[in-house]
């Protein structure tokens, strides 16, 4: 065994340049950052939406009209729905647990009923809202509703 035979263990290396060390690394002074500039700076990130200095999208495109924060958002459940929804399964009773079963809510939704369409089956109905229609119909079929 000679120096020049010598070799470091497998895996003792890695095969990659090291950036900022010194000016024999061929990687020193800037460190592959370019001259100048807030790229160069150390402590740098993009923020979002920053694009070079240019007005961001966001800030150039006007802007109209309001949002109500504290606006209730129902998912709609017609009549026709709940009816088919007794032709097919056969339900005792529409509440939210058979609704979300079925597909037609999902977890976080408030539920409202609307009067689109004909019952033809006494049911019990459990929601969060019922428009005045729904309630009527609902009622005119021997049915209850009920408000979670």
């Amino acid at each position: 065994m000679n120096l020049h035979n010598l070799t470091p263990a497998k895996g003792s290396t890695k095969n990659r340049k090291r950036i900022a060390r010194g000016q024999g690394s061929g990687r020193g002074g800037t460190s592959t950052r370019g001259h100048k500039g807030a790229k160069s700076r150390s402590g740098y990130s993009r923020k979002i939406g920053f694009e070079g200095g240019q007005m961001p999208l966001q800030r150039r495109v006007p802007k109209f009209g309001f949002t109500n924060r504290n606006r209730v958002a129902y998912k709609a459940i017609n009549l026709d729905i709940i009816q088919d929804l007794i032709d097919r399964k056969s339900v005792a009773e529409i509440n939210f647990e058979v609704l979300q079963a079925n597909g037609l809510v999902s977890r976080n939704e408030l539920v409202k009923i609307l009067g689109r369409g004909e019952l033809k089956t006494k049911i019990d109905v459990t929601a969060h809202k019922f428009s005045a229609t729904a309630k009527a119909a609902i009622e005119a079929q021997g049915g209850n509703c009920s408000e979670i």
